[in-house]
This record gives structure tokens, sequence and C-alpha cells, in this order.
């Protein structure tokens, strides 16, 4: 059983001294969540009753899907049929068919005679392996980043993969069946991608797409015109992501796009083998090197970022996971925004956590807040979900932001999402729909916006970027501390 000190994990002192108001995390169910040896993670809810449910990929072990019942975890991964053994990397949950549940696709290891890729559609809460019929059969591949995205714009989920060790894959959606386009659309990087996000960097209205790559190689940013990529990382200035060009050592496992500087645009944001790095959008196709600035070029070796306003100031957090290597464990860190710079309030007890893959942040107790999960792939490790626990009146302030499409299915990852105070130009926060996050996963789960204490109503704006198009569609007059959601028609 997990000690006390790794049940509550008191921040105080430290938030003092950042002039942050008092916080803690608790961890939720340590008996059950404590298994080690979990590399990704990811949360949607597959069930459809209104709480998220959470998989975990295990190196080996039966994968498990924890079914959520208001903030009450059980496996029910044997029963749904997703209780796979092979080693897991990557996890992705998405509508691919459109049908208004969340299917999963999981990432293996390779093993002869079967896919590194599976395919499961969510078929009432059963989960039935459709790979074959599908044409998403892949023998071979180090599966990494996944992420299902309507890159055409069509209305269905085509579905990114990244690989390590062979070109990355667009198997394009068409009817239902699923066949590389890569090559003929200039997405086929042979780089050893690990991480990729997909938003409209440039906002000429279609999804570009940002890859993270290992072992010295640069980074990939791939502008889409009219469905035909050409790779501008290096005009754009973020080849390399804040570390070292051609350092074989050396690499990014994990690129995010976030609105860091709240300025309404989406900021790239790279944790690599080497500085962290954050580069600052200016619009027009550039961005701006701030890592340095912003007080987070901290060299070390990171597997990921992830973001969230955890204290509901309306400013984005950062939570970032030291890898495993050499036998050891590389710090993770908390980071506070405080609108001019990434400051570290890590709590003592979450340092001494032996997490080091995957990180998601979700509210999966209800209360308005999001909570932090973790996996730690060592033998010491864990997946642990850690409440939090803000107070209660600054919890509920709290905004859920589901985007569908304009049949009530969620088929629009890359969305951008932005709250303002109500009648007002004062911008609250930007996020994105989620399309491609944590280490080599991707959610399906509403957006979500911490709202200032003296907000008493927000404006809320959608924009799915398609087909050169950048139509906003809005939601007026609501109300902090509920999940609202807008329809996005074509």
């Amino acid at each position: 059983m997990l000690s006390r000190a790794l049940m509550l994990l008191s921040v105080s002192s430290v938030l003092a001294a950042a002039q942050i108001p008092q916080s803690a995390f608790e961890a939720l169910q340590p008996d059950l969540l404590g298994a080690p040896s979990a590399f990704t993670n990811a949360f949607a809810d597959y069930d459809n009753d209104g709480d998220l449910d959470l998989f975990v990929g295990f190196d080996g072990q039966p994968n498990r899907l924890y079914r959520n019942d208001r903030g009450v975890f059980s496996d029910v991964a044997r029963v749904a049929g997703v209780a796979d053994a092979r080693p897991t990397r990557a996890v992705a949950w998405g509508d691919f068919d459109a049908d208004g549940d969340s299917d999963l696709l999981v990432g293996f290891t390779p093993s002869p005679g079967a896919s590194v890729l599976r395919v499961y559609r969510n078929d009432a809460g059963k989960f039935i392996d459709v790979t074959a019929g599908i044409g998403l059969m892949v023998a071979t591949g180090a599966v990494r980043q996944p992420a299902w995205v309507d890159v055409d714009a069509d209305g269905d989920l085509d579905l990114f993969v990244a690989y390590r060790d062979r070109a990355n894959a667009l198997y394009r959606n068409d009817g239902g069946t699923f066949a590389d386009v890569a090559p003929s659309l200039g997405l086929a990087d042979t780089r050893r991608t690990v991480g990729a996000v997909w938003f409209d960097y440039d906002e000429d209205g279609d999804l570009d797409l940002a890859d993270a790559n290992m072992d010295g190689d640069a980074n990939g940013l791939y502008r889409n015109d009219a469905g035909r990529f050409t790779d501008v990382a290096e005009a754009a200035g973020v080849a390399w992501g804040g570390r070292a060009p051609r350092l074989p050592g050396n690499g990014t496992v994990r690129v995010c796009a976030a609105d860091v500087d709240s300025d309404g645009r989406f900021d790239l944001f790279a944790a690599n083998y080497g500085p962290l790095g954050f580069f600052s959008n200016r619009g027009k196709g550039v961005f701006e090197d701030r890592g340095a600035a912003w007080q987070v070029a901290i060299d070390s070796r990171y597997d990921t970022c992830a973001f969230a306003d955890v204290d509901h100031d309306g400013r984005l957090d950062l939570y970032v996971n030291g890898t495993v290597t050499g036998g050891a464990s590389w710090q993770d860190t908390l980071f506070r925004n405080t609108g001019s710079a990434l400051v570290d309030v890590t709590p003592p007890s979450i340092r001494r956590l032996q997490a080091d893959h995957g990180v998601q942040w979700a509210d999966v107790d209800g209360d308005g807040d999001l909570d932090l999960a973790l996996t730690g792939a060592r033998a010491d490790g864990m997946h642990l979900v850690m409440r939090n626990l803000l107070p209660a009146a600054d919890a509920a302030r709290g905004l859920h932001i589901r985007v569908v499409d304009a049949q009530g299915h969620a088929t629009l990852a890359g969305a951008e999402v932005r709250v303002y105070a109500a009648g007002t130009t004062r911008l609250i926060g930007s996020r994105l729909m989620d399309s491609g996050s944590g280490y080599d996963a991707q959610n399906d789960m509403p957006a979500h916006v911490g709202v200032p204490a003296g907000v008493a109503r927000v404006d809320v704006q959608v924009i799915a970027p398609r087909h050169g198009r950048r139509v906003p569609v809005w939601q007026r007059g609501v109300v902090p501390g509920k999940t609202v959601t807008v329809r996005v028609s074509r």
C-alpha cells in the first residue's frame, strides 16, 4: 500500500513562496491505481454516462479500462474486451465511425503475425476488434503518436500515426476503410518521430501538423496548403525545439500546442532530451523562442508536456515529466504560469513519484477542476490519479466545453475554443480540442477553461478550420461551473 505521503500531496509552503493560493493533490484509489510498468493513458466518456473513463496501457501486463462512476474507478477492461497483455505504447480515443460514442485505437510493440495497431469499435460499451475489416492491419513499426483527426475536412476522422522507425502514416478514412495517403500528401516523414499535434498554426482555415523527432533529427512543421503539406519548421523558427541542433543524444519527445502567453494564438512547446523549448506564435506563420525569457529552458530529459489551468486563474499551467534512462528517473516538474514566466511549484511528494511517461489532466470527480493522471514505466512506478483539492468555490469556476458536429458527434479534433468575459473582448483562455496529447495519446473529452473570480458570465467562441474557412460559432452568456456543448455545422 502506498504511504500516506503519496496520498496527500500538500504544496502549501511552495505555493506561498510563489504567491500561489494553497492547494493540494490526493491520490485517488491508490491500491487500485498503484500498479507499475505503465506507459500511456487517455480519457474518454466511452459509456456516455457523463463522466470521464480512463484507459491505461501497460508494458506487457493486461491493459486496463477504468469505468468512472461519479469519481470511483473500477477496471472493466476484460469484460469490455480491451485487456490486451501485449506491450503497449500508444492509445487514441475517437469516434471514427461517427455513431456518437468513443472508439479506441491501441498501439503495440511489434509481435510476429500480429498488427502493431488495433482498432476497437465501441458497441454500447463493448469493444469489437475491427482492425482487419477497416484496412488497418500494420505488421511492423514502432508506434508512437496516434491521432484521430479530420485532415481533409470531409466529415469523418482520418488516422495519423507517427512511427519512430519508419515513415509516418496518414490513413485516410474513405467510407469506413483506411488507406495510407501520407506519401502523396508530403507527410511521410522518415525521421524518428515520437510526438505530433495538429492545429491551424497559420490561421488559414486548415489543419497543419507539428511533429517531434528524436536522436538529433530536426522537428517538422507541416503547413497544409489545400491538402498538400510542406515542412516549414526552419523558416518558422521551430526546427530544433530549443535543443542543440544535430546532437545525436538530444531530441524532442513531445510537442504541445497551447496558448501559453494568453494572446489567443497557439504556441508550440517542446519536451526535449535537452532544454525545454517554448515558442510564442507571433502570427503570419512565425514563432519566437521565449524559453529563456519565460525561465523554462531547463536542460534535462523529458517525455511529456501537459498544459492545464490548475488553479483557475485563466492561465495555462504546465506539467512535464522526466524520462527513465540509465536506471534513473529524471525530475518531474509542475510549473505555475504567472503571465510572464513558468515558475517551478513542484511539491516534494510529487517529485518522489516515479512518473515518467503518461501525463493527462481531466476532471475525474466532476467538481469542476482538473485532476492529474500519471503513469510510470519502472517496476517501482505507478499509474496514479491525483485528485485536485482546489477549494470548492474555486473549483466550481471550471468551464468544460464539448465541441460536436451537426450530428452531435465529436469529430472536430483540432477545433479552437476561446472564452471571453461576457460582452467584452477580454480573453479568459484559448484551448485546442485534443489532436494528440500526453505520451503518445489522444483524449476524447471537453476542453477546460478556468474562469477567474469575479467573472459571472462568459462568451464561448469555437472555430473549426475547414477548407480554408475559419467561421466562428458563438455561445453567449454562459455561466461558469458547467459543461456546455457547442455544435458546429458545415
